[in-house]
Formats: C-alpha cells, sequence, structure tokens
C-alpha cells in the first residue's frame, strides 16, 4: 500500500476540518472509501449510488480524473489526491 496526501478544498475542509491527511492505499477508490468511513456523512456528498457526484472534482497529482471512471487508477508512493467542489468564476 501506498501513502497518499489527501487535500480537502473549500467545503470538503470545512466538513473534515482538516487541509489535508496521509493515507495508505492501492486506488483512488480505495482512498475515497477510507475517507468515508473516517468522516461520517462525506459518503453522501461525495457519492450518490456509488458513483462520484458529478459536481465533485477528484484531481490526482495535479490532473482532473474524469468522474466514476477515474477512481480505479492504481496510486504510488508520494501521489497526491486533491478533492474540489464545483468551481465557477464570474
Amino acid at each position: 500500500m501506498s501513502k497518499i496526501k489527501v487535500r480537502f478544498f473549500a467545503n470538503f475542509r470545512e466538513f473534515t476540518k482538516t487541509s489535508e491527511l496521509g493515507i495508505e492505499g492501492d486506488t483512488v477508490r480505495e482512498i475515497l472509501e477510507k475517507i468515508c468511513e473516517k468522516f461520517k456523512g462525506l459518503e453522501k456528498i461525495l457519492f450518490k449510488d456509488r458513483k462520484l457526484q458529478p459536481y465533485v472534482n477528484i484531481f490526482l497529482n495535479g490532473e482532473n480524473l474524469p468522474g466514476s471512471d477515474g477512481l480505479d487508477k492504481s496510486l504510488r508512493e508520494g501521489d497526491e489526491i486533491a478533492i474540489f467542489p464545483p468551481v465557477s468564476g464570474g
């Protein structure tokens, strides 16, 4: 298992009361499942019917993952996942 840094932004940071944490896992999905176990209620915000909510943006090492299809991506030691809510400009 690889140790991964997970960073939370905006309302996800408020929900978890932390900006980042280290967690072990082999895929993005596994990391998200472990985070949901740690922070009760987060699963309802991130997922619906075991699929990533369309408004949730997951980045792996700065690259936006394409919805639920990107969640099975394998991880390596030192990778960084960032979880963003929807972003809009004006």
